[in-house]
């Protein structure tokens, strides 16, 4: 296919998405306006279902065994291009991580990408996922084989600034509780087994094996609870942890010295220790420079300066890292905020309902449609994002 025929579908892409403005900002800030935690957006499924439905999508629900996961589909045969949406929130914060915006950007791309799917063939495919932000509801996904019919998964988060790929880690949560022995504090502290001396001992481990780390791993966590009264001896105490690294391999490893910390700190006090760490692994991102760049070159047609990565991005974790290890993946920034304000913070959640937010999340919504566009009509563009996939994921000898 010419590329005069991919510019003028690109240029139907702009002026779909357009039209649609009015519907997809509506869209957005009902999102905001009732925020959902994971596994608990029903509305937002709902809402989400309908607007697709009302474009012709085929609509299947419960996939994945997840009940607010989804799949919309419209058209038939390869390649399958899928757009991810997110619309889950955060305790007490809202969309804070602009989840909102995530949905509304997946939502318009996937009905302006119908106009290339029409016209080359192929298959348009938004996949709904829940709890991303304390479940990684992907990675169940993942084992349960959602994606594989994917050549391409594409989304798009507001950030603070304009980029094409993300540093993720991989990542662990480790639960802990230690039980003691109650007794009064002062009267009979002797009779006592202090749990909170236990797990304040290992946080104190933790601080002094933070040293000792590669740079891009990370263990932080909170106590949640450190007992009852001043006066009697702690007999329970419990705490949520999180460990990050670069790659897979060293999370593992760090997750056993983590692990010796809680346990010579029960061992030291006589507290005895209860651990679990989360089943869900978040893998790290495996970014797609091939697809990354046709991201790029879009998102500069609509006069954003995006960069294709940045080292000085600041480290996270997803559970699209999982999707990125089994599907050439796309996961790109669009800037809402200037770079004074964080993610997960009440100001980032006012930026997700702004004009900027929802301009954004439109810009974005049309680079992923024309990032599709490049894909359905040019089998030497899907080759390329293909074959760095195949290699990237290849065992090492």
């Amino acid at each position: 296919m010419s590329d005069n025929n991919l510019a003028n579908i690109k240029s139907a892409v702009i002026k779909m998405i357009d039209t649609e403005k009015g519907s997809l900002e509506e869209l957005s800030l009902k999102l905001h306006a009732n925020p959902e935690l994971g596994y608990q957006e029903y509305k937002a499924v709902e809402w989400l279902c309908e607007y697709l439905s009302r474009h012709n999508f085929s609509i299947e629900r419960n996939t994945g065994g997840l009940k607010t996961a989804f799949k919309a589909t419209f058209g038939q045969g390869k390649p399958v291009i899928g757009f991810l949406a997110e619309y889950d929130a955060l305790p007490q914060l809202g969309h804070a991580c602009g989840h909102n915006l995530i949905a509304t950007a997946a939502a318009g791309a996937a009905v302006a990408a119908r106009l290339a799917a029409k016209l080359y063939g192929g298959t348009v495919c938004l996949i709904g996922t829940p709890a991303e932000e304390l479940s990684g509801g992907k990675i169940q996904m993942v084992e349960k084989g959602v994606f594989k019919e994917l050549e391409a998964a594409l989304i798009a988060h507001p950030g603070n600034d304009d980029i094409a790929t993300t540093q993720a880690l991989a990542c662990v949560t480790l639960n802990v509780e230690y039980f003691g022995k109650e007794s009064h504090a002062a009267a009979h502290p002797d009779k006592g087994i202090n749990a909170l001396d236990a797990i304040v001992l290992a946080y104190t481990s933790l601080n002094s094996l933070r040293q000792h780390i590669e740079p891009g791993a990370r263990i932080h966590g909170i106590i949640t609870d450190g007992g009852k009264a001043a006066n009697i001896v702690p007999g329970h105490s419990a705490g949520t942890f999180l460990i990050r690294s670069q790659t897979l391999p060293y999370l593992r490893e760090l997750m056993d010295r983590v692990l010796d910390c809680f346990k010579s700190a029960a061992q030291a006090t006589g507290a005895r220790l209860e651990y679990r760490f989360d089943k869900s692994i978040y893998a790290p991102m495996n970014n797609n420079m091939a697809l990354a760049n046709l991201y790029v070159k879009n998102m500069d047609m609509l006069g954003h300066r995006t960069l294709l990565e940045d080292p000085e991005m600041n480290f996270g974790s997803t559970d699209m890292g999982n999707v990125s290890q089994v599907v050439p993946s796309l996961h790109g920034y669009y800037a809402i905020t200037g770079k004074d304000v964080s993610g997960h913070t009440p100001e980032f959640a006012s930026a997700a309902c702004s004009a900027k937010g929802i301009k954004g999340a439109l810009d974005a919504a049309k680079a992923m449609a024309m990032t599709a566009a490049d894909l359905f009509g040019s089998s030497a563009n899907l080759e390329k994002v293909k074959t760095e996939f195949q290699k990237s994921t290849r065992p090492s000898a």
